[in-house]
């Protein structure tokens, strides 16, 4: 990039970015049993890592999304569509861990990393799919 001519295209890709980060994020923790940003206020570092996992886990897809897009609207479809694969991600996995929620809000560190590495692992097929 040798000058400033993309910047308002870096803007616009950023900013949507942000939205959808900020909307997963949203989502994420009014789906989950528990109060998360209670939790980590209380110092709760299970809940940290998992939220964090989870964040991470839609972030990949989305980065992919703005590498891959032809534009600005192709890039929101296909985060749309991440962001909804990685809500569906956190029901699978707590399928597989009925219990999870009282776990992390006990602090269980093994569960928090189970549900962190499911969501990345998720996070990362999901986003080659899109590449």
């Amino acid at each position: 990039m040798t000058s400033l001519a993309n910047l308002p295209n870096f803007l616009a890709y950023f900013g949507a970015a942000i939205l959808l980060l900020a909307a997963f994020i949203g989502a994420y923790t009014l789906i989950t049993p528990h109060n998360e940003w209670a939790l980590i206020r209380e110092g709760n570092t299970a809940v940290a890592l998992s939220l964090s996992g989870a964040t991470i886990g839609f972030t990949l897809p989305l980065a992919s999304a703005i590498v891959h897009s032809v534009n600005l609207a192709d890039m929101a479809v296909w985060a749309a569509v991440a962001l909804v694969l990685q809500l569906v991600c956190f029901g699978l996995l707590r399928l597989l861990r009925r219990n999870v929620s009282i776990a992390l809000a006990r602090g269980d560190m093994s569960e928090a990393i189970m549900l962190a590495t499911g969501s990345i692992v998720f996070g990362l097929l999901n986003a080659a799919c899109l590449s």
